[in-house]
């Protein structure tokens, strides 16, 4: 989950340096329409199978091992839309089986609230950081 914050200085940083350098702003939209369509790939739980696509491109089989709950396991494949630092920095997992339910999120935070507002409380409550 990124945050309303986070997510508008990530969004100002990637546009502006776009934008002061002249980019028509029908190509910004088309950017930001095309990351959109990526992040939504890269965060599905479809079995996407491109072939050799798979070990360039972050979608899915790439990525989704960026969100397991393990510490020992996950927090690899950095990559935002490919895997070359992945590659280069010998941090690549790919085709490790789908994870299953409760792999992903938060490693013993059964309790997490589910919505995003109560999330983003959550955040900020320090009983809940240990």
């Amino acid at each position: 989950m990124k945050y309303p914050i986070h997510q508008a200085v990530e969004l100002i940083a990637g546009t502006a340096p776009l934008l002061l350098i002249g980019m028509p702003i029908e190509i910004g939209a088309l950017l930001v329409y095309s990351v959109a369509i990526h992040l939504l790939l890269q965060h599905s739980t479809v079995d996407i199978r491109l072939g050799v696509l798979n070990y360039f491109w972050t979608i899915a089989p790439g990525h989704r091992h960026h969100h397991l709950a393990s510490k020992d396991k996950g927090d690899i494949n950095v990559g935002l839309f490919t895997l070359f630092w992945d590659h280069l920095l010998g941090m690549l997992v790919i085709n490790r089986p789908q994870p299953r339910r409760g792999e992903i999120g938060l490693a013993e935070k059964n309790d997490y609230p589910k919505t995003y507002l109560a999330q983003l409380r959550a955040s900020f409550d320090r009983t809940r950081l240990n």
